[in-house]
C-alpha cells in the first residue's frame, strides 16, 4: 500500500507538505513588513510593536521539538491537522484584533500552531516517500522556506498599502483553509503510538547523545547563525558601506532568498545522487567560498560583487541543509521522526536568534563606533573581517569532516 501511495499519490503529497511549510515561513515574513503601519494604528513605539514578530518567533522556538514528539505520539497527519486549524484559527484572530494585546496573544497562538507546521512536514516525508527520494523532498521544503521568507514582505506590503494591516493576516488566515482539506486528502494516516507517553526528559535528551545526531544538530544551529548574520548586517553594510537607499538595500538583498529558492530543490536532488556525506561537505566548502566572496568582493566591485557573493553563498547553504536534514531524517528511527524532526527546527531557530545577536556585535566591535558615525572604508573593513571570520569557521568545519576517521578497535 505505501508503494501504491508513492507512486500515484507523492506529488499532491509533497504539494500539501511544501503548502505547510510556505504557510509557516509567510507566517513569521509577511508580518515584519506591517510593524511600522502597527505603530501608527495603535499608538506605539518600536519595542512595543516588535512583540508581534518576537512574540510568533518565541512560540515557535518553545513549541517546536514537543509538537514534533506529539507527532511521534499521537500520529504526525492528526498532529498537522490540528496546527494548521490553530494557525488559521489564530491568523483570523489577529486580523480581527481590536489591539495591540490582543494581535500579540493571537500571534502566541498563531506561533503554536506554526511549530507543528515547520516540524512535521519533514517527518512525513521522511516515513511516506521513497528513501532514495528523501533528499529530493527535503530540498523541496527548503526551497518553499526561502520562498516564504523571499516572498513574504512583498507580498505583505502590496496587500498593507491597498487594504490594511489586516489583510496580511486575513491572506493567511485564508490560505490555511485552503490548505486545510489538501492536507486531509493528500497525507495518509500515520501510526500512533498508544503505549508510549511524553518524554519528561527520556527520550530528547538520549537522542541528543547520539554523536551524529548531536554533531548535525550543532552544524544546524552554526549555519543558521550565519545565515541569519547575513540578513542582519547585511542592511548596514549596502546602507552605509555602498550607499544604497532603501529600494536599493532591497533589491540587493532579495537576491540571497532567490537563490534559496531555486537552489533547494536541485540540492536536495544531488544528495539522492551523492549521498549526504559528500553532499554536506560540498555545501559547506561552497558556503565558505561565498562568504569570502561576500567579504571581499564588495569592496572591489560594489553592489555586483555584493550579489555575486550571496549568489555563491546561499546554494551552498542549501546543499548543506538538504543534505543534513536528510541525514537526521534517514538516521531517526521510526518511533523518533517528529522528535528528530523538531530537534532541526529548533537548534534553528536557536541558531537564528544566535546569529541576530553574536556576528552583529562582532561587526559592532570591530567598528568601534555607531556605524552611522563611521566612515565608509571602516564599515567595509569591518564587514570584511566579520565575514571572513565565518568562512573560516565553516572551512574548518569541512576539514573536520572531511579528515580520516580511526577505525574502532573491538574490546577484548
Amino acid at each position: 500500500m505505501k508503494t501504491h501511495f508513492q507512486s500515484k499519490g507523492r506529488p499532491l503529497l509533497l504539494a500539501a507538505l511544501a503548502g505547510a511549510t510556505l504557510l509557516a515561513a509567510l507566517g513569521a515574513s509577511s508580518a515584519a513588513v506591517a510593524l511600522p503601519t502597527l505603530t501608527r494604528a495603535f499608538s506605539a513605539d518600536l519595542q512595543q510593536v516588535q512583540w508581534v514578530m518576537l512574540a510568533y518567533l518565541l512560540a515557535v522556538t518553545v513549541a517546536i521539538a514537543g509538537v514534533g514528539r506529539m507527532g511521534d505520539l499521537c500520529g504526525s497527519r492528526r498532529v498537522l491537522l490540528a496546527g494548521l486549524a490553530l494557525f488559521m484559527l489564530a491568523s483570523a484572530a489577529c486580523a480581527l484584533a481590536p489591539g495591540l494585546g490582543w494581535l500579540i496573544a493571537a500571534r502566541v497562538a498563531q506561533g503554536l500552531g506554526a511549530a507543528a507546521l515547520m516540524a512535521l512536514p519533514l517527518a512525513l516525508a521522511k516515513g511516506l516517500v521513497a528513501r532514495q527520494r528523501v533528499g529530493s523532498a527535503m530540498g523541496l521544503l527548503g526551497s518553499m522556506s526561502a520562498l516564504g521568507t523571499a516572498a513574504g514582505p512583498a507580498l505583505g506590503g502590496l496587500l498593507i498599502g491597498a487594504l490594511g494591516w489586516q489583510s496580511a493576516f486575513a491572506l493567511l488566515a485564508l490560505s490555511g483553509a485552503v490548505l486545510l482539506p489538501m492536507v486531509w486528502l493528500a497525507v495518509p494516516a500515520t501510526p500512533e503510538r498508544a503505549g508510549a507517553r511524553m518524554d519528561r526528559a527520556g527520550n530528547g535528551l538520549a537522542l541528543l547523545r547520539a554523536p551524529a545526531l548531536a554533531r548535525a544538530l550543532a552544524m544546524n544551529l552554526l549555519v543558521a547563525a550565519i545565515m541569519m548574520a547575513t540578513l542582519v548586517v547585511g542592511p548596514f553594510f549596502l546602507a552605509f558601506g555602498l550607499g544604497l537607499d532603501a529600494a536599493g538595500t532591497g533589491l540587493a538583498m532579495a537576491a540571497g532568498p532567490a537563490a534559496a529558492a531555486l537552489s533547494g530543490w536541485p540540492a536536495g536532488r544531488l544528495t539522492d545522487r551523492f549521498g549526504a556525506g559528500r553532499t554536506l561537505v560540498a555545501g559547506l566548502l561552497m558556503a565558505a567560498i561565498g562568504l569570502g566572496a561576500l567579504a571581499l568582493l564588495p569592496g572591489w566591485t560594489g553592489v555586483a560583487g555584493y550579489v555575486l557573493g550571496l549568489l555563491l553563498l546561499t546554494p551552498g547553504f542549501q546543499l548543506f541543509l538538504a543534505a543534513n536534514n536528510t541525514a537526521v531524517m534517514l538516521g531517526a528511527a521510526d518511533a523518533h521522526q517528529g522528535l528528530a524532526s523538531g530537534l532541526l527546527g529548533l537548534s534553528r531557530n536557536l541558531g537564528f536568534l544566535a546569529g541576530a545577536a553574536l556576528l552583529p556585535l562582532l561587526f559592532a566591535a570591530l567598528l568601534g563606533s555607531p556605524v552611522a558615525d563611521s566612515s565608509m572604508p571602516a564599515i567595509i573593513a569591518a564587514f570584511r573581517a566579520t565575514f571572513l571570520a565565518a568562512a573560516g569557521v565553516l572551512a574548518v568545519l569541512a576539514a573536520w569532516l572531511c579528515r580520516p576517521r580511526r577505525a574502532r578497535r573491538p574490546k577484548d
